[in-house]
């Protein structure tokens, strides 16, 4: 062997061992500062639902990563994996953080129920049972009662979801023989009274009709001082069932346009899930076939003596607003909310529903994050033969 190889030889392996080395150095560098990092986690469990990000579960200040939203949606343990710069070196790892549920479910409805003599219905629906999680809560009912029987009981519901949450409900049962089923009707509210309690600097007054109003005259509707209407455009019949057109509507929209009136439209919605929303939604705008609006689509959903047969949760529940809104927006629209107050204080909950058209009908109300309020049913006004919703509406 010459001597030129021999150093050459002598050189490269040199040169091998240093690189090993340093490679060496690195790594173990790196797992060290790695090691530093992994057990830097802040508490890895997370209610369902809850809004976390990846960056909430670090405790570490000084790492640098891509950002991302958990998934909250599902209960039981998930993993992700992440790339991230920790003092400048770059590192992959995964984190397992765990889903459970620990809210107790919702019960609302009054403490008195009154049902007839041999009522053969499940009690638990005399009153409304939602959880944030859960779509099919277990109830039972504790106390001595008989429905064959007129009498007063004193019963208690008690509501618990597959997480072992469990919340009560104290109700007066009163069964009797017949109930009157007459309602009650307040006074009528006069248009030019109504005028003179509701309608104020920024504010414009207005009404909502559908083929209950039957033909409307809205000539007079607009001379009686009324500036908007809004006009039911469908009805979904029920649960899964067909979206037909509201009678009234093309006569309607045709004669409250050339009355000079601003027009919205609302549907009212027994969708179940979001792909039924997102239907009604598409049906209200193929309906309109390329109709100008002045004021918005709204989602009209008060199936409230008959919630529990949805099997809903309160985020399906507002997942069903938000994709009706979503989608009219998408179509150029202006998608709102129509609910009373009640309900939009305990079940809509999502920002995205604004603008809101709320219904209560009082002289005033707490409820001020409106932009149209319903505050009669029983408004009269000429043109309309019998009773219509009064509304205003805020322009500034």
């Amino acid at each position: 062997m010459t001597k030129n190889k021999k150093y050459l030889i002598i050189g490269i392996i040199t040169f091998f061992i240093v690189a090993c080395l340093i490679a060496l150095f690195i790594y173990f560098n790196n797992r060290n500062i790695q090691k530093e990092i992994n057990i830097k986690w802040n508490d890895l469990v997370i209610n369902a639902y809850e809004e976390k990000h990846l960056s909430d579960l670090i405790s570490e200040s000084n790492v640098d990563l891509n950002d991302v939203v958990l998934d909250t949606s599902k209960l039981g343990k998930s993993e992700i994996t992440f790339d991230y710069k920790y003092r400048n070196h770059k590192f992959t790892d995964k984190v397992t953080y765990e889903v459970i549920d620990t809210e107790k479910p919702h019960i609302f409805g009054g403490v008195n129920k009154t049902v007839e003599v041999n009522y053969d219905k499940n009690l638990c629906d005399l009153v409304i049972m939602i959880d944030n999680y859960d779509r099919n809560l277990t109830c039972e009912i504790e106390g001595d009662y008989n429905l064959n029987k007129v009498g007063v009981y004193k019963i208690k519901l008690n509501a618990a979801d597959a997480s072992g949450n469990k919340n009560n409900h104290n109700l007066t049962l009163n069964v009797v023989s017949k109930i009157n089923n007459t309602p009650s009707k307040s006074p009528n509210l006069l248009f030019d009274e109504a005028k003179v309690n509701y309608l104020k600097d920024g504010y414009e007054i207005g009404i909502d009709v559908s083929k209950w109003q039957q033909d409307v005259d809205f000539n007079k509707v607009k001379n009686a001082g009324a500036t908007f209407v809004m006009m039911r455009i469908g009805i979904r019949s029920s649960i899964g069932g067909e979206i037909n057109m509201d009678s009234y509507f093309l006569s309607n929209i045709k004669k409250a346009k050339e009355a000079g009136l601003k027009v919205g439209v609302y549907l009212y919605s027994k969708a179940s899930s979001e792909d039924e929303a997102i239907e009604e939604a598409k049906w209200v705008i193929n309906a309109l076939n390329g109709e100008k609006l002045d004021l918005p689509i709204a989602f009209d959903w008060e199936n409230w003596s008959s919630f529990n047969s949805f099997y809903l949760n309160f985020h399906d529940l507002n997942n069903l607003a938000k994709s009706f809104i979503k989608t009219v927006k998408e179509s150029g629209y202006e998608g709102m909310l129509y609910s009373s107050k009640s309900y939009l204080e305990n079940f809509w909950f999502d920002e995205e529903f604004k603008p809101i058209w709320l219904a209560h009908y009082t002289k005033e109300t707490s409820y001020t994050d409106y932009t149209m309020w319903q505050f009669s049913n029983v408004g009269k006004i000429d043109g309309i033969n019998g009773d219509v919703d009064l509304d205003i509406l805020k322009i500034s």
